[in-house]
């Protein structure tokens, strides 16, 4: 009954609202705006009438993900396709009044990273142009010019690396590959590595609650990877990165784009430094990396075109991690006490799919699929990890554009997801008498559904969502998000959000400490799913001084638990106890940032970020994690 009055109180607080606007401007090529030009997407009867300035609004198209969205405009009988990858920005389409141009030329007037202007939640969008800007390795180093995601290293013998969103730990937020949940169990220790920073699009960075559509597990955040495309990468693209260290990276694409299908090809090659020891402990300062990866994606039609759409993907991933102590042989030396060292070895294939069908403007059903397996072999000392991992991921989703001005979108639909885990821990020799070596299984079965509703007007828009999910072991769990947007001005937004999300534990994968530590593990119970409440305010404000593009943004998130596992190692300095933690545990994250973007030469940002993360142990508060991040410039 509960669940019954949630569903029917989001309902109502939707039914006030509708969808998304995309704005932008159309001149001759004078620069002269052209009035009461007209545009629509292609394909689609969606359209718009630019007024007597030859300013433009209409709403988002279809398919909001894939690239590149054209837009048809026509004026005195001249027409013309535009060709751009980005909704969120303000743009100016250039064409000739009098003829048809065989040659387009587009202006945005937004910089590599920005906050989107349109959607009702706070989204960060780095693009390629951002991502030039330094020569990231892989998905962690994207960040580097950014406030809002801190990558932290996991375990520096390994240089295993994890995103942080609000001060919390990565297994708290979502990383999407092209909206599918790649990055899941045994694939987190090194997931965020794998991916090279060459054939990434765009990244969207989500703080707080998010749509329900990708699942249960987003409890402070989402990352989404939108990864490079035939249809808008260059046909072919290659680099070379060599560090300090004398470590290599290659990186080389080939983009094909014909008339209704296009594929991408990106291959990586990692291969090892020298040994570097400058701080003299013995110990390697980075260890001795091979990694090659292979990825593959064909695609069929895009989806905003009518009838059948699909792309196929394909990913392969063979690494190798070598770290300890100098001296360590890894060939004649793993799991003996001569010489310390850490061996991570493993291959991760990869097979994703998404495919619809568009019956019209207003409706579609669409089905996202994919399956990660992980074959793993590991020495930490003496102890030797080996884990295996079949991941099952299935989403079928129904959408439905409605309303008298087909304003409402309605998306509904149900998934499953399948993991079966198996991690064998064993001991060579052990002097400390650990005791936790054995066989540990993990099989979940979590078929849900969801259903979702976006309801715009001109100064609010809201989305409001709720899910269900049955796990085999624990349960129901219900998942409600509402999110919500004020544009109190042309160029002041005020935003909101709150959800609840929950998650199960994997061990060893995401404490990855526990394996390379002397304690022994005392399990005192049996782990229940993580679970939190999250709300959060933001509000951004544009404004153009002496040219100058400008953009303030202040938000706020707090993140409670009612129940979150890590290991206490402070009861007793030998052994890592295993329990829920039930008592209070909170975070509190405060960000500003202002950007100033001066005729496209020029872009500073300037970010403060206050986090505060504390948990109440028997009536005591006890800070764990209080940054106070120094103010940092971003400039190119």
């Amino acid at each position: 009954m509960k669940s019954i009055f949630t569903a029917l109180f989001f309902a109502l607080i939707s039914s006030l609202f509708a969808q998304p606007i995309f704005k932008g401007e159309v001149t001759d090529l004078n620069d002269q705006l052209l009035p009461f030009s007209s545009v629509r997407w292609l394909g689609t009867e969606i359209g718009a009438i630019a007024n007597e300035k030859g300013i433009f609004e209409i709403t988002f198209p279809p398919d909001t993900v894939h690239l590149p969205f054209k837009l048809v405009g026509s004026f005195s009988g001249a027409r013309d396709t535009f060709e751009f990858d980005d909704l969120h920005s303000y743009w100016a389409f250039k064409m000739n009044a009098n003829v048809t141009l065989q040659e387009v030329k587009i202006y945005d007037r937004s910089s590599g990273a920005f906050i989107s202007q349109l959607l009702p939640i706070k989204t960060e969008i780095i693009n390629r142009s951002e991502l030039r800007k330094a020569a990231c390795c892989d998905l962690a180093g994207c960040f580097e010019t950014q406030s809002t995601v801190q990558p932290q290293t996991t375990n520096i013998l390994t240089n295993s690396k994890e995103l942080r969103i609000l001060g919390l730990s990565g297994v708290y937020n979502q990383v999407l590959v092209d909206g599918l949940p790649l990055i899941q169990g045994l694939t987190y220790t090194y997931g965020i590595s794998t991916l090279p920073g060459s054939m990434v699009e765009n990244i969207w960075v989500v703080k707080g609650a998010n749509s329900v559509l990708q699942g249960y597990e987003n409890m402070v955040g989402q990352i989404t990877v939108f990864p490079r495309e035939g249809g808008t990468a260059e046909p072919f693209t290659g680099d070379v990165l060599l560090n300090q260290f004398g470590e290599k990276h290659l990186n080389a694409g080939v983009a094909i784009n014909k008339e209704k299908w296009t594929n991408y090809l990106a291959i990586h090659s990692s291969q090892p430094g020298n040994k570097f020891d400058r701080d003299q402990d013995n110990f390697l300062d980075l260890p001795l990396l091979t990694r090659y990866s292979f990825y593959n994606k064909w695609r069929y039609k895009k989806e905003n075109e009518l009838g059948f759409s699909t792309f196929i993907g394909a990913r392969f991933v063979d690494e190798k991690r070598i770290g300890g102590q100098t001296s360590f042989d890894p060939d004649t030396e793993k799991g003996s006490t001569k010489n310390y060292g850490q061996v991570v070895q493993f291959t991760q294939p990869e097979l994703f799919t998404k495919s619809g069908y568009r019956f019209d403007d207003n409706q579609k059903i669409s089905l996202l699929a994919s399956s990660v397996q992980h074959f793993q072999n590991s020495w930490f000392g003496v102890l030797n990890y080996k884990a295996n991992q079949n991941h099952l991921y299935s989403n079928l989703q129904y959408e439905l554009f409605y309303g008298p001005k087909k304003q409402h979108d309605l998306k509904t639909g149900i998934s499953f997801r399948y993991l079966d885990i198996q991690e064998n821990i064993k001991f060579s020799s052990d002097t400390v008498k650990r005791t936790f070596g054995g066989t540990y299984e993990k099989l979940e079965k979590i078929p849900g559904v969801f259903v979702e509703n976006i309801y715009n007007s001109q100064k609010f828009t809201v989305i409001t969502g709720i899910r269900a999910d049955h796990h085999n072991t624990f349960g129901w769990y219900l998942t409600p998000r509402v999110l919500v947007k004020y544009m109190a001005t042309e160029n002041t937004d005020l935003r909101a959000s709150f959800g609840t999300g929950w998650r199960t534990v994997n061990l060893f994968s995401e404490n990855i400490n526990l394996l390379t530590s002397n304690r022994d593990l005392v399990f005192a119970e049996k782990l229940n799913p993580e679970k939190s409440i999250n709300f959060g305010v933001n509000a951004t404000q544009k404004w153009i001084w002496k040219s100058t593009d400008f953009v303030a943004s202040v938000d706020y998130y707090h993140t409670a638990f009612q129940n979150q596992f890590f290991p206490d190692y402070d009861t007793d300095s030998r052994k890592a106890i295993i329990a829920n933690f039930t008592q209070p545990s909170v975070s509190n994250g405060f960000q500003a940032e202002l950007s100033a973007n001066t005729n496209q030469q020029l872009n500073l940002r300037f970010a403060y970020n206050y986090l505060d993360v504390s948990r109440t142990i028997n009536g005591i508060k006890k800070s764990f994690a209080i940054q106070c991040k120094t103010p940092f410039f971003g400039c190119r």
